[in-house]
């Protein structure tokens, strides 16, 4: 379906000092810095997967997702998408993805939705019969009825964020490209594109791949995860393998008033006060129950609490491992 190998894109950048003076000598002579965006990147996306692709600011995903919907051209490397080069067969390569970029529109800033719509509707050359049949379901399931013949200028950014969506499924594509597509939204928007991503993935198939620094995102739509950094793949693989792997010790808060905490194999202190203490667990020795009732043994516990990292945690753990 997706195919990328050893991708690489490098951006030359003028750089300069701060003052007029160094204003007026970039005019006659400009110094440049050579930026490698992406650095033989490679990884395979079968039909209907849906995989979150994070790293931080500048790690090379949106240059990557660029690459694929066909805007960049690689200095070196392969990408096919439905045995398709992105940028050698771009008109038919269109008809098959869809674009989300959370930070740019795709509407008419100045005309309803609607007359967005009709213009892609020319754009894509989309017969009329499955237009109206797309048109009317998205328009429902996104919950638009009342806002597509709105100027999207007139639209706060969640109601704009749906119409969107509306407009990159209007052609029925096969490939769902989302560029931080929840950024800036409230919790029902949030909740309710998650939901609509999902039944298209699950109704028709669609491939989504999605970049994104909200991790509610990530845990919400995906079970595969690749991490880039520096223009580099570091890691590529199974969220919940990974969630087990950083979330894996997990720690048992303690309050009590009697002496020493009673602790066995398995066990560690790594935080104590006077009548708390925080205690680690390692789950490859005890398990969270036995810990438990190891614990109460403790002459006085008036209160238990287990607690493990967030997914957030696991994602900056995820950046200091790989050093990015």
């Amino acid at each position: 379906m997706i195919e990328l190998k050893s991708i690489c894109k490098t951006f030359k950048v003028a750089r300069r000092n701060a003052g007029l003076n160094e204003a007026v000598k970039a005019l006659f002579h400009k110094e440049y810095e050579y930026i490698k965006a992406l650095d033989n990147v490679s990884f395979h996306i079968n039909e209907g997967e849906m995989v979150g692709y994070i790293g931080p600011n500048g790690a090379g995903k949106s240059s990557t997702i660029k690459v694929m919907s066909g805007i960049l051209n690689p200095d070196s490397g392969e990408c096919v998408i439905n045995g398709k080069i992105p940028w050698k067969d771009r008109i038919s390569h269109v008809r098959d993805i869809g674009v989300v970029f959370g930070q740019r529109s795709q509407l008419w800033w100045d005309v309803p939705v609607i007359d967005s719509f009709m213009l892609l509707k020319e754009i894509y050359k989309i017969e009329e019969k499955a237009y109206q049949e797309n048109f009317n379901e998205l328009v429902s399931l996104l919950n638009i009825e009342t806002i597509i013949r709105t100027p999207t200028r007139q639209l706060s950014l969640g109601q704009r964020m749906r119409c969107e969506i509306a407009a990159s499924l209007l052609h029925n594509p096969k490939i769902l490209f989302l560029d931080e597509p929840t950024i800036g939204l409230d919790a029902v928007s949030k909740i309710a594109v998650r939901d609509f991503i999902t039944r298209i993935n699950r109704e028709r198939k669609t491939t989504v791949i999605l970049t994104t620094h909200d991790m509610q995102d990530i845990e919400a739509l995906t079970k595969r995860i690749i991490l880039i950094g520096k223009g580099q793949i570091l890691l590529d693989g199974d969220l919940n393998s990974l969630k087990k792997k950083y979330t894996g010790q997990k720690t048992i808060t303690v309050e009590y008033s009697g002496g020493d905490i009673d602790l066995c194999d398995g066990l560690i202190v790594v935080e104590e006060q006077q009548g708390r203490a925080v205690v680690a667990v390692d789950a490859d020795l005890i398990s969270v129950s036995d810990a438990i009732a190891q614990i109460s043994k403790t002459p006085g516990v008036t209160d238990i609490s287990i607690s493990s990292i967030s997914a957030e945690e696991m994602v900056v753990s995820l950046y200091k491992e790989h050093n990015i």
